[in-house]
This record gives C-alpha cells, structure tokens and sequence, in this order.
C-alpha cells in the first residue's frame, strides 16, 4: 500500500464510512457527487467532508465535484482494499458468537478467520464457517495464519492475561470489547469499544440536542 499522509484519528475513522458509501454510489450507477450531496447522504457537514479529502491532495475540481469511481478506486488504496485482512476472534462467548454471525467480509475486507474459547466444548466445532480452538492453541494459530489482529470479548478477568498472550504472538493491533483498558508496548494499538459509554453518550446527544447525527 502506498504511504499515505498522517492525518488526524477523526478523519481516519470517517474514511471507512466514506468508502461503503462511495462503493452504494458506484454500483447504483452513478458517476459524480459533490460534497453538499455526501453530506446530506451520510450527515457529515460538507466541510468536514472537503477538510477530510484535502489531507490526500485535490481530489475534486471546483464546479464538478468528485468522480465516484476515482474517490472509490483511491480510498480503496488508502484503506488497501485489495488485500485480505484475517482476524482473531478471542472468545466465543454471546458477543463473540454474535460477531462470528455479522460478515464483516461482505462489506470490507477483513474476515474473522479464527476463533478462540476457554469452554473445551467449544472448541473443535465450527461456527458460522469459524473454526474454534482452544486457548492453548493460540499461540501456533496466530502464527501459522499470520493474524495480527485480534477482536477482545472474554471475561474482564482476564483481559489482561489474554493480551499479554496476544502481544506473544506478535499481534499488532486489538479491539477490546472488555471493560478493561489493557496495557500494550509500544508498537501494538488498541481500539476500546465500550458499549455502555456509548449508549450514555448516545442518550446524552439525544436529551441535549434531539435527533441530530453526529459525526465521529
């Protein structure tokens, strides 16, 4: 993948965003779309929108807008589309079981293409064309398929000691669903998805300010 700018973490986390619905756009037919007209599409105000793509370069002409397939073809580079990204699946509890059953590949291109349980039971089955080890096995699975990333959803218990197994295994970034900010070296990022905070965040924005979207 090409080097790209460095640009803030906001814009990083619209770029997806972006991209799914310029891929909407694309396969509906059409052709250019202005940044009013993105705007009113996914509710980010349209100078976000122009401040987000200005850290790449001019990627639209005044008075014409942008060029679909040209803004789908580079944040397809930006955000290396072309290339299969495996993940691990740590803990195939509710939660786990429920990402297992979401296809992150029909709309990305990351798939979770290994599953790891403490319940023996669990282990050696399939779910949802997942197979699942057991935590013992972590380590050689990681390895041998080359997974450096990993989804977090086991007890907070042991959160922490499950982390410390993943940066054994040379895991380079983790979302952690668990309550638990866990401690990483340098090198190893950590996305915390804390679904209570944004629930309470969620409410706030809707007693505070009614039904407006907000952008990330």
């Amino acid at each position: 993948m090409t080097q790209q700018p460095k640009i803030p973490r906001a814009t990083a986390k619209r770029l997806p965003i972006y991209f799914r619905y310029l891929t909407f756009l694309h396969d509906a037919g059409k052709e250019r779309i202005s940044s009013s007209e993105l705007s009113e599409a996914i509710k980010f105000d349209a100078a976000t929108i122009r401040r987000d793509f200005s850290y790449f370069g001019a990627l639209g002409k005044r008075g014409y807008g942008y060029d679909v397939k040209a803004l789908l073809d580079f944040f397809a580079n930006v955000l290396d589309q072309d290339s299969l990204i495996n993940v691990a699946l740590i803990g195939a509890g509710n939660l786990g079981q429920a990402l297992l059953n979401f296809n992150f590949h029909q709309s990305s291109n990351m798939r979770i293409a290994a599953a790891f349980d403490a319940d023996e039971k669990r282990a050696g089955t399939i779910l949802s064309g997942v197979p699942i080890y057991s935590m013992a096995e972590l380590q050689e699975q990681m390895t041998a398929q080359r997974i450096n990333i990993a989804i977090l959803t086991v007890p907070q218990g042991v959160a922490q000691e499950i982390t410390d197994q993943l940066v054994e295994t040379g895991v380079k970034g983790i979302l952690n669903f668990t309550p638990v900010r866990v401690t990483v070296p340098a090198g190893v990022r950590v996305q915390n998805v804390d679904l209570t905070n944004e629930l309470q965040t969620l409410v706030y924005f809707i007693e505070n300010y009614g039904s407006i979207t907000t952008g990330l």
